[in-house]
């Protein structure tokens, strides 16, 4: 383990107190506690501190201490093992920290590290000449399936290249770091497959199973295998087609599968001319590239059409997207209300965080 001690008195402030907005959490945090045990709240308290000031001073830990009632000394103890708390000055707009374990490393984290040597500075921890960013190498944060990924704040930024990297911290050095979208920035929900789901898509790839499973073709097929895996073993003649294609109809009906609804119900949102000025659907929670281009194609490019769904609509878009109801679980109505009446600054109001 590295040797982690607190700035230089130089760099320390004169003292430290947590602003009016901060103290509603420091004596949320606190109240989680049952009396007497509430020293507990060292970390959250010390992290409110690093959140506020980008990082933790030594005036910090002491008034943190203070406030708990403990000695200096076990909340600089704190604050020391930790890595997550930063004992020195970082960039006061980003401080980059880029995964460097297997995955990652294996996924292209030395090149994202390049990438901040060129932009920031070629040694960790130390401020550009802007004194606005800073990076650093981390162990793992989580984010395995999305390597190589980097974090800054609190927000994650996943499978990235060293290009989109560089946009990333440049748009964060001017001032624009809100605007950048956090989690994959690829064809990607999540953790889930690039390019979208391929198993458990729907009715239409049951059927099409059903079709492939019927044909003669496949039938013939089946004995061949049957017959060059097992030769010691009789043949059993395949089903014909009719009574294979009706068996799978009874599956697809007991499995209560819906079909996907037909471009000219009435249910179907109404849609318009591409605008000149295209909100940026991935915004929505569950909305990725693949689903904001079909979207597109349905003539909806607009928080404010989203935001208008009834629920009849929803349950068509739903039902069209062959989501199951994620667009309901997903509120995506509410999320579309927010960005349409302030962005990204009203959706974080509204849900305490940016939208991924």
């Amino acid at each position: 383990m590295s040797v982690r001690r607190l700035a230089d008195d130089a760099l320390q402030p004169a003292s430290f107190a947590f602003t009016p907005a901060m103290e509603g959490e420091v004596a949320k945090w606190i109240g989680k506690y049952p009396a007497g045990r509430e020293q507990s709240a060292v970390i959250p308290l010390l992290m409110l501190a690093q959140d506020q000031e980008g990082w933790v001073s030594k005036p910090a830990i002491e008034h943190v201490a203070s406030r708990l009632g403990m000695p200096f000394i076990r909340a600089l103890e704190v604050a020391t093992f930790y890595t997550q708390f930063q004992l020195k000055p970082v960039g006061s707009k980003a401080h980059v920290q880029v995964c460097g374990t297997t995955p990652c490393m294996l996924r292209g984290a030395e090149e994202l590290k390049k990438v901040c040597q060129h932009r920031i500075h070629h040694d960790p921890f130390h401020l550009n000449e802007a004194g606005t960013l800073s990076w650093e190498e981390v162990e793992c944060q989580g984010a395995c399936v999305n390597a190589p990924m980097v974090m800054i704040g609190h927000d994650t930024y996943e499978d990235l290249t060293p290009e989109r990297l560089a946009e990333i911290i440049d748009a964060f050095g001017a001032g624009k770091g809100a605007e950048v979208k956090t989690g994959p920035q690829i064809d990607r929900i999540f953790s889930a497959p690039e390019g979208g789901p391929l198993t458990l898509t729907g009715i239409a790839s049951k059927a099409k199973a059903a079709k492939a499973a019927a044909s003669p073709e496949a039938a013939g097929k089946a004995v061949q295998s049957a017959a060059v895996a097992a030769p010691a073993v009789p043949v059993v003649a395949a089903k014909p087609a009719k009574s294979a294609a009706k068996s799978a109809a009874k599956s697809a009906a007991k499995s209560g599968t819906v079909a996907q609804p037909a471009l000219d119900d009435k249910n179907r949102p109404a849609g318009i001319e591409k605008p000149q000025t295209v909100d940026d659907l991935k915004l929505i929670s569950g909305v990725g590239p693949k689903i904001e281009g079909i979207l597109h194609a349905l003539g909806i490019y607009t928080f404010a059409q989203v935001a208008a769904w009834k629920k009849a609509e929803r349950e068509w878009v739903d039902g069209y997207l062959k989501f199951s109801g994620r667009i309901e679980r997903d509120d995506w109505v509410k999320q579309a209300k927010a960005l349409a009446k302030g962005g990204v600054a009203e959706y974080v109001r509204v849900f305490g965080k940016k939208p991924r």
